[in-house]
């Protein structure tokens, strides 16, 4: 009975273990606002932290993401993350913010968050937005100003604009870098390129056509 009890103890705190080290670490302290003053710092968590006595309401406000941006590029969108390089009061909490901004037709192509959930919330225009689970699943909503659709952790996903008019969404995620691979560029744009023929293979196309996609990428990089 003895080692049924070790055993099922055993299970729960690899468990509780594994869910720990899947996130951003808690905090050891109230908060540690990043600087770059080693002399009055401690060095937490990559960044150093302000003497916490030497704080200001300033270094826990943002008007980062005020300003629409720019969309007039190819997918017709721009994205602002603000992480703890802009907004140091950010560090070691766990969490990230971006804004999103999309023409009319605008598409945030697929792609992944490898250390963070996302929760998106629509602000302005009309936003078709999903994701694919491991099982080929995909999971999709038109969505509207005031709704908001969540992303699991390293799923795949993406969004378009649907509407005719810009639209604006917040992202925001549970950790100070969640990261981000889009699949067109990790695929089309490394340096040096993958093989052709091994992408040719993969996605059942002409090596001619995998050569091209990986110039138009490799040359936008």
């Amino acid at each position: 009975m003895k080692s049924v009890n070790f055993l099922l103890a055993f299970v729960l705190m690899a468990s509780a273990s594994s869910l720990a080290s899947a996130y951003d670490p808690n905090p050891l302290q109230d908060f540690c606002v990043a600087i770059n003053d080693t002399k009055t710092a401690i060095f937490v968590n990559g960044k150093f932290c302000k003497d916490p006595t030497l704080a200001t309401p300033d270094d826990f406000t943002s008007s980062g993401l005020r300003i629409p941006t720019d969309t007039n590029n190819f997918l017709g969108i721009n994205s602002t993350l603000l992480s703890v390089d802009q907004f140091p009061g950010l560090n070691t909490l766990g969490i990230t913010i971006a804004r999103v901004d999309y023409a009319p037709g605008g598409v945030n192509p697929p792609h992944i968050h490898p250390l963070g959930t996302e929760l998106l919330l629509v602000q302005k225009g009309t936003i078709y937005a999903g994701f694919v689970d491991s099982n080929n699943t995909l999971f999709s909503k038109i969505l509207y100003p005031g709704d908001v659709f969540v992303i699991p952790l390293a799923m795949n996903h993406f969004q378009v604009n649907i509407g005719k008019t810009d639209g604006v969404a917040f992202a925001s995620f549970n950790s100070q870098n969640p990261g981000v691979v889009t699949y067109a560029n990790s695929v089309f744009g490394t340096n040096p390129p993958i093989d052709p023929y091994a992408l040719a293979r993969a996605f059942q196309l002409d090596v001619n056509v995998v050569k091209e996609l990986q110039a138009k990428f490799i040359s936008s990089n």
